[in-house]
């Protein structure tokens, strides 16, 4: 926590400050320049003597360095004189050639480097949160691979979490094999951010018990460090490579939270394809705003009425053209609600603990594969399969269709989530929260946390829903759509999630239910979730739907 600045914007300064007493006697990044260049100052006298030497006399409205100030830290932000620097024309003499990776001889492969979108470079290695963020691709966790296309796997006859030797040249790094469908044969791919020194923290990181493994071993790092496999181009960096694999006997257990890969049902299984994501492109869009979303199913009804929801009846639609997979909504919602992190153990166990998962699905069309991704939390069903099943009615529906879990009276039967077709419901194993004083610190208080042997699962933030109705009667006004704004809601930078109250015609989540791209899972099944999608749009010209 500390004081800071930016100019986001060119003439528009804006000003962060701590919200908390800092942890013990740390200190910032500015302070600690100041210190080792022999002249040590708090950060906020730091950043008042540069706002007031290069700040101040770029702007007219405050008469003094003080009154500036003030009204800067009231504000959030400052405005000054934009600087008109001139731009030098672009001389393209001056640009070198590529040095592109040569062609990979036989036997050899081209491999490239990358960033997962959790670890980037390996600025975020300590961070549990993101460690346990599933891949968007590959939904590993905790560890960093090899990733091959099925066809280079099967031609090196190497399995899943086979161990490979990866060569460039004098180095050699040893990692796990991961088959990754759409992949080129001739490319061979290695994140970048793990092995980092001091991830053995995460040693007994989730429950200890029994027949526990350990996250990481004492003195050893998360995943393996692929920076040395980097080459130096003249003063460049560059993230490909010339490298040979060798497949080794030893193998490593993978944690992912998907194991299944496509949505195409293989003739021999039979069964009927369940249309859980839907699809069409662009051309067959502008004829019929509806296709891709034909499926008339007969709804059977056990109920002879429906409950009338007089208040609000809230719902939530997804966007499956403008969600990217990016998982900031699965970070946002583990922050708000308290979601512990379990360790890469229990991940392997299929016990992880987010209350979303984005799920991932492959189709292929002549050896060409398209991915999409599916942002998956409790379905908050009107017909609810989980609630008649509950023997305490620890599971029960609010008048305003939310459903409800009650924490002090679950007494882990499991049933509810037996009969979720969703599989969105997360049980408590072990007890997660341990009352460390810097775990706590972490918590939202307006959150409990949850005990051992409990269930829990989405609340559409009924936090924040409650925040807002307090908020709108201190104010002495009705909520307005948008007024609630759902941490999954709030952290999507595509703005695929939307959620209100369907009871208001004119709320943007009205409009989206009357959407003829809006469809809800499995509602062949007439569980009327709240929760619905609408069917992603490809950009292409073939007239398919």
């Amino acid at each position: 926590e500390a004081w800071d600045d930016a100019e986001v914007v060119s003439g528009l300064v804006s000003v962060s400050q701590p919200v908390i007493q800092r942890l013990g006697e740390s200190r910032s990044l500015r302070e600690a320049l100041a210190a080792w260049l022999g002249a040590p100052q708090a950060d906020l006298e730091l950043m008042q003597a540069y706002w007031r030497r290069h700040l101040f006399p770029r702007q007219k409205r405050a008469a003094t360095f003080q009154d500036f100030w003030d009204q800067a830290v009231q504000d959030g932000f400052a405005e000054i004189e934009i600087k008109q620097e001139p731009v030098p024309p672009f001389r393209m003499g001056s640009r070198r050639p590529l040095n592109l990776t040569p062609v990979p001889a036989e036997g050899s492969f081209a491999l490239v480097l990358y960033e997962k979108i959790g670890m980037r470079d390996g600025r975020h290695a300590f961070n549990p949160w993101l460690q346990e963020l599933p891949d968007p691709v590959t939904k590993a966790v905790w560890d960093n691979y090899v990733c091959l296309a099925p066809s280079t796997a099967k031609e090196l006859r190497v399995e899943q979490g086979q161990m490979v030797r990866i060569e460039a040249g004098e180095l050699a790094l040893e990692l796990p094999a991961l088959v990754q469908p759409g992949q080129h044969p001739q490319v061979v791919a290695v994140a970048l951010g793990y092995g980092r020194k001091g991830t053995d923290r995460f040693a007994k990181i989730g429950p200890q018990w029994l027949r526990s493994r350990l996250t990481v071993e004492p003195g050893g790092t998360v995943g393996k460090n692929a920076f040395p496999l980097a080459r130096l181009a003249g003063n460049s960096l560059r993230f490909h490579n010339i490298v040979r694999l060798t497949p080794l006997q030893e193998k490593q257990h993978l944690a992912l939270t998907q194991t299944h890969h496509t949505i195409t049902v293989p003739d021999n299984l039979g069964g009927q394809r369940r249309h859980m994501v839907r699809e069409t492109t662009l051309a067959a869009y502008m004829k019929d705003p509806a296709s891709g979303n034909h499926f008339e199913h007969e709804i059977l009804q056990l109920w002879p009425n429906d409950f009338e929801y007089k208040g609000h009846h809230w719902a939530m639609a997804i966007d499956l053209s403008r969600c990217t997979g990016c998982s900031a909504c699965v970070i946002g919602c583990q922050a708000e609600n308290n979601v512990p992190v379990v360790g890469k153990d229990e991940v392997y166990r299929r016990r992880e603990m987010h209350w979303i998962r984005i799920d991932r699905y492959y189709s292929d069309d002549d050896g060409d594969v398209d991915v999409m991704f599916q942002p998956v939390m409790c379905q908050h069903c009107d017909h609810a399969p989980c609630e008649s099943v509950c023997p305490v009615l620890a599971t029960v529906h609010s008048e305003e269709g939310i459903n409800q879990q009650i924490y002090n009276r679950c007494v882990g039967t499991r049933y509810c989530a037996n009969n979720c077709p969703y599989k969105v419901r997360r049980f408590n194993w072990f007890q997660y929260w341990r009352g460390e004083k810097k775990e706590n610190l972490v918590l939202n208080p307006d959150v409990t946390t949850r005990s051992r042997g409990v269930m829990e699962k989405c609340s559409l933030c009924v936090q924040r829903i409650q925040e807002a109705k307090a908020e709108a009667k201190r104010l002495g006004k009705p909520l307005a759509d948008g007024d609630i704004k759902l941490a999954c809601e709030q952290s999507c930078p595509a703005d695929a999630i939307v959620f209100g109250d369907m009871n208001d015609p004119d709320s943007r989540i009205s409009r989206l239910l009357a959407n003829p791209r809006h469809y809800r899972m499995l509602e062949e099944m007439n569980y009327r979730p709240t929760v619905g999608y609408l069917t992603k749009v490809r950009n292409r010209e073939e007239e398919e739907g």
